[in-house]
């Protein structure tokens, strides 16, 4: 076997600088119902960085290899594994974490990647793509025509939630910080784009032609919470997946009250533990389906090789971006 695999590690939790190394991690052969998966690629999200942090609501036990998803390659199989072969590629075990050359891991429970699904998107689809999915289709029943509102509308499950709507009929109305977003929101299938601090709650209608969403989604917290509940249809229903500000999510009383705007939570981890293996799998096919048709296809800002993934976490993290950062790696036996 070549030089040892590299793994990005943390043995505290902080601030990625200060605590994420990149260290070899050996691994070995396969054992009897095990395999040999060597990453390809994997994206950096920003529950990462609240795992690296210690503030996510799922923790590694220290000291943890970092990361949540990406896609890696069969290299070698273990006696009785039937389900995968060498060359195949599957999304990489969530332990011991995803930005980990290589690993060694159970059969059971891997998720193959159709031979239609492009790589990189491959590596992203485990995340983000499901989460807006769910959002669609677990808290209300939304008819064609119908106005989504979304803050953070340039976040990466903001463009499956426009690229979905797009697809399935309605229309949503994108809050953003900066209008450089409006003309690759709208190449996607935005209907309106607009800035946080515009005063769109204020002209909602106008902006709509006269509607009001029927659904929000919130993943920043703060007033622009607020502001999303303020533009919601009586009987709207405004998701919680995200708290980007860490500030606390304040609801105007009036808007419970007189417009009985409804409030609820959502996190795909959560969702994931709550449903069987297969009921998962049938869920993340019909995700895979959407992406290889090309309905969702979450643009990529630039690539690292796995030596410099570190300096990949603080692009994403200070870069500005329009786009997801990947870590690749060509490792082999």
């Amino acid at each position: 076997m070549k030089q040892a695999p590299l793994a990005v590690r943390h043995h505290d939790y902080g601030k990625p600088e200060d605590v994420l190394t990149l260290e070899p991690l050996p691994v070995g052969q396969p054992g009897p119902g095990e395999v040999l998966v060597a990453l390809r690629a994997a994206v950096v999200h920003p529950s990462d960085m609240g795992m690296i942090g210690g503030s996510y609501g799922k923790l590694r036990e220290l000291p943890a290899v970092a990361g949540r998803e990406g896609v890696g390659e069969v290299l070698a199989v273990g006696e009785g594994v039937e389900i995968v072969h060498p060359g195949r590629l599957v999304r990489m075990p969530d332990e011991p974490g995803a930005w980990t050359q290589a690993v060694v891991a159970p059969a059971v429970g891997l998720i193959p990647i159709p031979i239609d699904v492009p790589l990189e998107q491959a590596a992203m689809a485990f995340v983000n793509p499901p989460t807006a999915f769910r959002l669609f289709k677990d808290f209300i029943a939304l008819q064609r025509g119908d106005w989504i509102i979304q803050n953070a509308g340039n976040s990466a499950v903001g463009m499956c939630v426009i690229q979905l709507a797009h697809a399935w009929g309605y229309r949503t109305l994108n809050i953003v910080r900066d209008m450089a977003w409006e003309v690759p929101l709208k190449s996607m299938g935005a209907d309106v784009v607009i800035t946080e601090d515009s005063g769109f709650e204020k002209k909602v209608e106008e902006l709509t032609g006269g509607a009001r969403p029927k659904l929000g989604l919130n993943s920043i917290g703060g007033e622009s919470v607020i502001r999303v509940i303020r533009s919601m249809a009586d009987g709207g229903t405004v998701v919680t997946f995200g708290g980007m500000v860490g500030d606390k999510v304040r609801y105007p009383t009036r808007n419970l009250i007189f417009n009985d705007v409804r409030l609820a939570g959502f996190w795909m981890d959560r969702w994931i533990r709550k449903h069987s293996l297969p009921e998962y799998c049938g869920m993340q096919q019909e995700v895979f389906d959407l992406i290889a048709k090309g309905v969702i296809e979450i643009p990529i800002h630039k690539r690292f090789a796995f030596e410099d993934a570190i300096e990949a976490v603080h692009c994403a993290n200070t870069c500005s971006r329009q786009g997801k950062v990947i870590i690749t790696s060509d490792w082999r036996v």
